[in-house]
């Protein structure tokens, strides 16, 4: 039985190595979900839908999108048949303007961002899904500020899901990028913006100014996602919960944050 009620928000590292796994990481997951009330509806920010708009998957009854190569076979047939929630697209996109939103009917779907993570938190597939493109034309700051303007939904029973990685360079943690200090740097990394999630989220458009961003993030998609979830924190003027630090699956951070629950 849920512990608390919403308004909840999450941000967590998606992986489709991930999606059948049963370990500690996919536990707190999960607890995180058994201890919220059940959402009406989930939208999903996943850095594997990086394009240059900000689009919403508008179907009815969006597509399991298998977005990876060299994968084992059972991935490919896997299947995540969640509906999705046309009435939420037209309620995002009013929301949010003059910043455009536009609705996508037949392209994408969910992708392994969204699915490798809903598999551990809401594993029947029953609740509605929306996700949301990571657009790769702006800066930070719009992604921030997005993220801030659909606080909102929170209120109206919707989970906000932000899919991404602080650290996503498999490089550092390889014979050379340890020998160089890359790995350590990569950890101090993280651990600089675990100071800043669970303190002041609303200051962290300028973690892409770090010296060590280059090196966490060689490519933006992954860590914008975080924006997206600092611009909810701030917007409701709350500090992040962090549920997961430091490495996982050899060389990528799998660092979890939520809004919504009593720290743990």
């Amino acid at each position: 039985m849920a512990t608390t009620v919403m308004p909840a928000a999450f941000f967590g590292h998606g992986s489709p190595r991930i999606t059948f796994q049963h370990n500690d990481i996919t536990r707190v997951w999960s607890d995180f979900a058994s201890g919220i009330t059940r959402p009406l509806s989930i939208v999903v920010i996943s850095a594997h839908w990086f394009i240059n708009a900000s689009a919403l998957t508008a179907m009815a009854r969006p597509r399991t999108v298998h977005d990876f190569f060299y994968a084992p076979e059972e991935l490919y047939r896997f299947e995540y048949p969640a509906p999705g929630n046309p009435e939420l697209v037209e309620t995002m996109i009013d929301l949010v303007r003059p910043t455009w939103l536009g609705p996508d009917v037949d392209s994408w779907g969910l992708d392994h961002g969204a699915w490798s993570l809903l598999a551990h938190l809401y594993p029947e597939a029953d609740i509605p899904v929306v996700q949301l493109s990571v657009n790769a034309a702006m800066p930070p700051e719009y992604h921030f500020e997005l993220g801030a303007q659909l606080a909102p939904l929170r209120e109206q029973g919707v989970l906000i899901l932000a899919s991404g990685n602080i650290v996503h360079n498999g490089h550092v943690a390889s014979e050379e990028g340890r020998a160089s200090g890359e790995f350590e740097r990569a950890l101090a990394f993280d651990a600089t913006v675990a100071e800043v999630m669970t303190s002041v989220p609303a200051t962290a458009t300028k973690l892409t100014a770090h010296q060590d961003y280059p090196l966490a993030a060689p490519t933006p998609d992954h860590f914008l996602p975080l924006l997206y979830f600092a611009g909810l924190a701030a917007a409701g003027e709350e500090s992040a919960t962090r549920l997961i630090d430091g490495p996982g699956l050899g060389s990528v951070g799998m660092s979890s944050y939520h809004l919504g629950l009593p720290a743990a």
